[in-house]
């Protein structure tokens, strides 16, 4: 299937040019709470829906890692951007890896937040049917998150979450990125790459843990660091937006 150029926004006039990419529970939207901070002058700020997503809603496709990845570098070809750097939410930090391959030399910089590795994510029995059951079930969408978030934020908060991911994403393509993000294994393509990267974990987040990085990413990129924010689960945009602005600034500036 031929790429698109997706639905987004662009925020911001700097030198620096960024592409947000979002994860499996929300739309381009996911990042509205760090927005209003981010540095324009610095940098320039692109953020695309995936198909089946946001304003893509109604863009059908196979919903693959490798259909985003070209999706992403359609964009990046239309706004005129011969390099730029990468922040990568949850499923969005392995799609990433993925632009990073398929465009060789372009990608500066890597800010995972939450980011699934490249090797995907292994699922018992018991934890693959909830997550493959959360497509048609709202409430396994709820539980997801509440786990992920370690059972402490406030469950209407937790009920705004899954509006949110049930209104703007299809069935279709919710269901079918879960096989993209958690069964696509492409490690060894990038075991080595030398693209500086950053590595934001959530110590709440007991899936894709500070352990879970240091067993992955930093294995596979020499030139990687972690960092942990102990307040945050899976989702820092929602939980610490001032603490992640500052970090993937100071990053991607360095």
């Amino acid at each position: 299937m031929s790429s698109v150029v997706l639905p987004h926004d662009v925020l911001g006039s700097g030198a620096h040019r960024v592409i947000v990419l979002h994860g499996w529970f929300g739309d381009r939207a996911s990042f509205r709470k760090i927005q209003p901070y981010l540095n324009g002058d610095a940098f320039t700020y692109a953020f695309p829906d995936y198909r089946g997503y946001g304003e893509a809603l109604d863009l059908t496709g196979e919903y693959t890692l490798a259909e985003i990845a070209g999706d992403v570098i359609a964009l990046a070809d239309k706004l005129g951007w011969e390099t730029f750097s990468l922040v990568g939410h949850s499923m969005g930090g392995t799609a990433m890896q993925r632009v990073m391959l398929d465009a060789p030399g372009r990608v500066d910089r890597l800010v995972g937040v939450s980011p699934v590795p490249a090797s995907g994510v292994p699922f018992d029995d018991d934890g693959w049917a909830l997550f493959s059951g959360a497509a048609e079930e709202p409430a396994k969408r709820r539980a997801i998150i509440d786990l992920t978030t370690g059972n402490r934020l406030p469950g209407a908060w937790l009920d705004e979450m899954v509006e949110h991911s049930l209104r703007t994403s299809t069935v279709t393509a919710f269901r079918a990125y879960l096989d993209a993000w958690a069964r696509t294994d492409f490690h060894a393509e990038v075991a080595g790459a030398t693209t500086p990267a950053l590595l934001i974990a959530g110590g709440h987040d007991p899936a894709l843990s500070g352990d879970a990085m240091r067993g992955t990413w930093l294995q596979w990129y020499p030139n990687a660091e972690l960092v942990t924010f102990a307040d945050a689960g899976h989702y820092a945009m929602d939980e610490t937006p001032l603490a992640l602005v500052s970090a993937i600034e100071r990053f991607l500036a360095a």
